[in-house]
């Protein structure tokens, strides 16, 4: 069962719900769409939700990052949710939303096409991913179970840590070539 509208949930030293009773705890989430689907980030890791603002594209820059926005005197990168999940891109409208989140001491925003609302699930509704190949999903930690719904909880760690990957990649200066002897002339 849901939780009321004014209730609230204890959280325990390590940042998850504190147990009142078995099977009572729940995951608090902010939801949001791409596309047709629903997805769940922890709320923990959402510092605020903005309109979308102009961007600034920075040259080099990974193709799902859209551009820098300045939030308060801080300047903070926006990455395209619908091109890190290689989903077609859209015009963006009334509803295009910038979730800001914090990663890892990171401050960064997930651009989507909107934001739907912060709910509260009990955790024993949430079932781990399908596994559909031998990779598994890699950002999806697992999915709610809602009454006509089913919510993808992303892993915001998993999905930064691969793409602090691979822009470390990106930025490495190529391998040196060995160097070569000099040969001998007898």
């Amino acid at each position: 069962m849901l939780a009321k509208e004014g209730e609230t949930t204890q959280r325990s030293s390590a940042g998850k719900p504190a147990s009142g009773q078995a099977g009572s705890d729940l995951l608090q989430l902010v939801s949001f769409r791409l596309g047709g689907e629903e997805y769940g980030l922890e709320i923990l890791k959402v510092q605020e939700i903005i309109r979308m603002q102009s961007l600034t594209r920075v040259p080099n820059s990974p193709s799902y990052v859209e551009g820098v926005i300045n939030l308060r005197g801080k300047v903070i990168p926006v990455v395209g949710m619908r091109k890190r999940f290689g989903m077609e891109t859209r015009e963006k409208d009334k509803e295009t939303r910038i979730i800001v989140v914090e990663v890892q001491g990171d401050v960064l925003g997930f651009e989507v096409d909107s934001v739907s609302e912060v709910l509260r699930i009990p955790a024993d509704t949430v079932e781990p991913p399908p596994r559909l190949s031998k990779s598994d999903n890699e950002y999806v930690s697992g999915v709610g179970k809602l009454q006509s719904r089913l919510l993808l909880l992303l892993d915001v760690n998993r999905l930064m840590a691969d793409t602090q990957t691979a822009e470390s990649l990106q930025s490495a200066p190529p391998p040196a070539a060995p160097a070569l002897e000099p040969a001998l002339v007898s």
